[in-house]
């Protein structure tokens, strides 16, 4: 099924670089930023690193949202409840049903309002 097209402008913040897997494992080390001296170029990538997880994250909650209302679809032979969602997901069944809802929005095209 394509995603619906949207109508709003994502945010195009900075590329979230590849963490090696030793550096990944020194819990000083976090992206380079423990390496860069100059405040305003600290201040700057820490930044472009805030931004671009917060659109991750935004992203990756849309695409929760869609899972959750694919997996909870009435017409699936398979269909889970609600409370089957929210324990897949660890999350109470409250939110798995506004999950649901929110999914069922960005199937319609809907844009995002509130999760």
């Amino acid at each position: 099924m394509a995603e619906p097209e949207r109508t709003e402008r994502r945010l195009r913040p900075a590329p979230l670089l590849f963490e090696p897997s030793e550096a990944a494992t020194d819990p000083e080390h976090f992206f380079d930023l423990e390496s860069i001296e100059d405040p305003r170029e600290l201040l700057a990538r820490a930044t472009e690193l805030t931004l671009a997880f917060r659109a991750a994250q935004d992203r990756a909650v849309e695409f929760q949202a869609l899972a959750a209302a694919q997996l909870a679809d009435p017409r699936r032979f398979d269909r889970l409840s609600p409370q089957a969602i929210a324990e897949a997901a660890e999350w109470t069944e409250d939110y798995a049903r506004k999950m649901i809802e929110f999914g069922e929005d960005l199937q319609r095209g809907a844009g995002p309002d509130t999760v």
